[in-house]
């Protein structure tokens, strides 16, 4: 358990934090929330150790560890993938080592009832009591299926960490805080370099893992899976609530508006008193209720209304212009680069209004068939355009190709032409860049500015083939939902390459896997893919034992047996974990609740109606009877939860 105690933190005398309080307990999964520079990264790094807090502490037991995943980190390791990940077990390591010299000590020994060879025998023990303590016969199986499961081939286990690019070396490095095993694991971001298969196999490890766990994060099927807890920064302030993300949504909600009827009354009683004020000021009859009255009004605390940044990009992208039936057909399409071939023989087409999703491991070819579709490099093999085909192109690092030396308003103007000139502020404005921003250079807008940016320039050229290369990198959830909202009102054809299911879904209709230089289609949308895949992988495994003729025809019905079994007990657990969600989202509307009919109750002199007190106090106890019987039902459904989990499937 980790406990953070009046932690205060000051930037330029504004407080970041303001003595706020919260604990870790040992099996928490808690996501971080709150508009950006709300100071998220701050709190990860104060727990870790890494910055100090102007005031309060952060209280970790002794021999606890905390693991520490950061947004961005800088890797110059000379190892290969799997001995980079193998210095996780440097204490195993040690202790394999000792225990071996211990062993080469004890058979050289023949002074069996000495005190130094008893110490020796001892400190034996110790090492190897403490190594079995830690798995050290199990590091290898243990590298091996965390690697894989963040999307490593085995034989890239043996390529130098230099060979990967930045994204990848950061999976090593996930790797390494997943396989130290620590108390508590704090994650920055962690799927910003994950691919589908890959985030959904960390969900399933941070779902069972043993420890703790804290993380920040903008996708929202991530943090709705993974999380249990949302902590919101908000003001200096936190706000504590029992639900993922979607729960804290309306949670939140509620509280607002609790929160401001709360900052209505006060406002029109400090009104009243002041009023009051004004008008005997200068009567002396009155003095002493006019001093009362000013008293009353230097001791009234007054209620903060959270100031949320609602802003958010609104554009809607122009009219597709007509293209004919047919926009893309590719034959025998094929990309190879020096040390690799990307993308071996493809055969597909694009029809007029498809929806597509370029899905598939980082480095399968998904952003080489859009660059070779946009002409932006070269191919053999056959691709025809249809008729009036008209591109529109957002690159994954667009941002690139902004000049760093243009102000935002000349980024625009530059390329702006004919009726749309007159609308350049007006679009800026659309993309949060207003006033006084429209004048900043490029080269000092943050990575979601000059996404917003780049999104800008989409809209200056009309196009019916949109495609867009992980257009949701550094936007919030408020902007990314706009986003989406402008795809499913484009009338043109759409192909989108992203790893967020949330913001997939319902957005395609078709979806292209990338996986081993070739593509593979599946009709629906992200999820249709998802579970497609499911029972393709169960098929190849069958199959896989019939060829083996290991009794195909046992084997198989028992494969099927096991997994209908597994299937039925992730649906239950579903259904239950459910349940348990409602539940938590139901205790803290009526804890909200309560606590805003207390701060009426306390007020008295506000209810001075004989009818309308007693409701009030009756509507009250009424709450508490209902949480009651609330918190009742969701311990069952925890018990209940428990006692399934121990009868899970092989």
């Amino acid at each position: 358990m980790v406990s953070v105690n009046n932690l205060s933190v000051q930037f330029s005398g504004t407080p970041l934090f303001d003595h706020v309080s919260f604990i870790i307990n040992d099996k928490d999964r808690i996501g971080l929330t709150g508009k950006n520079g709300a100071g998220k990264t701050t709190l990860l790094k104060i727990i870790k150790g890494l910055q100090k807090a102007d005031e309060g502490e952060v209280v970790i037991p002794s021999g606890s560890t905390i693991g520490y995943l950061a947004q961005e980190m800088e890797t110059k390791s000379e190892k290969t993938v799997v001995e980079e990940a193998m210095t996780a077990f440097s204490e195993i390591l040690e202790l394999k080592q000792k225990i071996g010299s211990y062993e080469e000590a004890i058979k050289s020994r023949t002074d069996y009832d000495s005190e130094s060879y008893h110490s020796l025998i001892h400190k034996h023990s110790d090492a190897y009591e403490r190594f079995n303590l830690l798995e050290g016969n199990s590091i290898h199986t243990n590298t091996e299926k965390v690697l894989t499961g963040l999307g490593f081939e085995i034989p890239e286990f043996s390529r130098p960490m230099s060979q990967f690019s930045s994204g990848w070396q950061m999976r090593v490095e996930l790797a390494k805080i997943l396989l130290r095993v620590p108390d508590v694991i704090l994650l920055d971001e962690p799927t910003n370099h994950l691919d589908i298969e890959s985030i959904q196999w960390l969900e399933e490890f941070l779902i069972n893992y043993k420890g703790a766990v804290v993380l920040v994060s903008h996708d929202r099927a991530f943090l709705d899976n993974v999380t249990k807890r949302t902590i919101e920064i908000s003001l200096g302030k936190i706000y504590d609530y029992r639900a993922n993300y979607s729960g804290y949504v309306t949670l939140r909600e509620e509280r607002l508006d609790s929160q401001i009827a709360t900052y209505n009354n006060q406002q029109r009683q400090i009104r009243q008193i002041e009023r009051f004020v004004e008008r005997f000021r200068y009567k002396s009859t009155k003095a002493a209720q006019v001093q009362s009255r000013i008293k009353m009004l230097e001791k009234i605390e007054e209620v903060e209304l959270d100031v949320f940044d609602e802003s958010g990009i609104k554009f809607r992208f122009p009219k597709a212009p007509h293209s004919g039936k047919i926009i893309l057909d590719a034959k025998h399409l094929t990309k190879d680069y020096p040390q690799k071939r990307v993308l071996n023989d493809l055969h597909f087409s694009v029809i007029k209004n498809d929806k597509i999703a370029f899905v598939g491991k980082n480095g399968e070819g998904k952003t080489t068939l859009s660059k070779v579709i946009v002409k932006q490099t070269s191919h053999t093999g056959e691709l025809k355009y249809g008729h009036n085909v008209v591109l529109g192109y957002y690159a994954q690092d667009q941002s690139d190709f902004l000049d760093p030396d243009k102000t935002v308003f000349q980024t625009i103007d530059d390329i702006a032409t004919g009726d749309i000139r007159p609308k350049i502020r007006t679009i800026l404005g659309g993309f949060l860049f207003g006033g006084e921003s429209i004048d900043k250079k490029v080269k000092v807008l943050s990575g979601g500015e000059k996404s917003r940016l780049s999104l800008a320039k989409l809209l200056l050229t009309p196009s019916n083939l949109l495609i867009l290369d992980e257009p949701t990198n550094h936007l919030d959830m408020r902007s990314k939902d706009i986003l989406k909202n402008a795809l499913f009102q484009y009338d043109g054809t759409l192909i989108i390459v992203s790893h967020d299911r949330d913001f997939l879904t319902g957005l395609t209709n078709r979806v292209f896997e990338f996986r081993h230089g070739g593509i593979k289609e599946y009709l629906g949308d992200i999820y249709d893919f998802l579970e497609a895949r499911k029972l393709s992988e169960l098929s190849q495994l069958e199959a896989a034992a019939k060829a083996a003729g290991n009794e195909p025809v046992k084997k198989n019905s028992a494969q099927k047996v096991s997994w209908e079994k597994r299937k039925d007990f992730d649906k239950e657990l579903r259904k239950i974990q459910s349940q348990i969600s409602k539940s938590e989202n139901e205790i803290g509307r009526l804890e909200a609740e309560i606590k805003t009919t207390e701060g009426m109750l306390i007020q008295p002199e506000k209810f001075k109606d004989k009818v309308l007190g007693p409701q009030l106090y009756k509507e009250y106890e009424r709450l508490k009877e209902l949480l009651e019987k609330e918190m009742k039902r969701w311990e069952e459904l925890q018990l209940e939860q428990e006692v399934l989990e121990k009868k899970k499937p092989d």
